[in-house]
């Protein structure tokens, strides 16, 4: 009430946050804080130019944020506040500091179903590409970008095609820069997966986006999640396209169908990976050239020991 009765000073917001941000270690208050979000926001959004203000409300945002999610709370943050956000993003745009994290932000707020669509309704897209194509170095502004990324186009509303589709190369670009990187390089290919999905991907793109793809899982052998999620996107490009196809087979940096078999063995106890694998398989046999390929490296034994291995899946 005493933030809400005085918005346009710009300390008494200060102090409000500082207050707010003293209860956070008291584990009772936190029903409590959870409905400050909104007055935290709008006190960002009224000071929009008071950097200490907006890193203080950034902070406790994410401190709340981090306690919601442990406790399994859904934060479900609506327009108003999904707009004050974007205000913030573009207002410091610059900032390579505060923007690192204001993206950590985006990505806890994004893993709301509800969230994610008010984000995407607000019109953060465009925003978070031209972020990602500034500070394309950093690998945590990199990774939230990228999985905001997956959050917003893997909701059913495709009402951002066009805006959608800028998203590939740059998220390719991402992915080529920090291949090296798990985390970063996880978050890129759910993002593309995410893409594929929703048709993002033009004629030109099935070829380098395989190869790409296939870099990443040589590079990252040991992360499930990305292995996972590499191979869904393969398998979402393979649908729509036998050069992607043919791709995974003629990778002049090795065969594909040989690195699928090494990453089933080394994720043996993964059910989620061997899914993926008979998926992308599933896909690639579509085509005839392909399945005769596939026959003669011996992939039905493959399959089998998949069966063996997961007879109730």
């Amino acid at each position: 009430e005493f933030m809400q009765a005085s918005w346009d000073i710009e300390e008494v917001q200060a102090r409000g946050i500082q207050h707010l941000a003293s209860f956070v270690k008291d584990k009772s208050a936190f029903p409590y804080l959870l409905t400050c979000t909104e007055v935290i926001t709008l006190a960002m959004k009224t000071h929009i130019d008071a950097l200490d203000l907006q890193v203080e409300g950034c902070t406790l945002l994410l401190e709340i944020l981090s306690q919601a999610l442990e406790q399994g709370v859904v934060m479900a943050l609506d327009e108003s506040v999904a707009s004050c956000l974007l205000h913030t993003v573009r207002k410091h745009s610059e900032n390579e500091e505060f923007l690192s994290m204001l993206c950590t932000l985006l990505m806890m707020v994004s893993a709301s179903e509800v969230a994610a669509e008010n984000l995407r309704k607000v019109g953060i897209i465009p925003d978070l590409l031209s972020i990602l194509r500034r500070f394309l170095h950093n690998d945590k502004i990199s990774f939230s970008c990228c999985a905001v990324l997956w959050s917003l186009a893997v909701s059913e509303s495709n009402a951002d095609q066009a805006v959608l589709e800028s998203a590939v190369p740059v998220t390719s670009a991402v992915l080529q820069k920090h291949l090296q990187d798990g985390a970063v390089a996880e978050s890129a290919c759910s993002a593309l997966w995410a893409l594929a999905l929703q048709g993002c991907l033009t004629d030109s793109d099935y070829e380098p986006t395989a190869a790409l793809l296939l870099d990443a899982l040589r590079m990252n052998p040991e992360r499930a999640v990305l292995v996972k999620n590499g191979c869904l996107a393969l398998a979402s490009l393979v649908r729509l396209s036998e050069t992607a196809a043919l791709t995974i087979l003629l990778d002049p940096k090795g065969s594909g169908v040989e690195l699928i078999k090494d990453e089933y063995h080394l994720h043996l106890k993964e059910p989620g990976v061997a899914e993926a694998l008979c998926l992308l398989m599933n896909e690639m046999v579509q085509y005839d050239e392909v399945m005769l390929d596939m026959r003669s490296q011996k992939m039905e034994k493959l399959l089998s020991e998949i069966k063996l291995q997961f007879p109730f899946s």
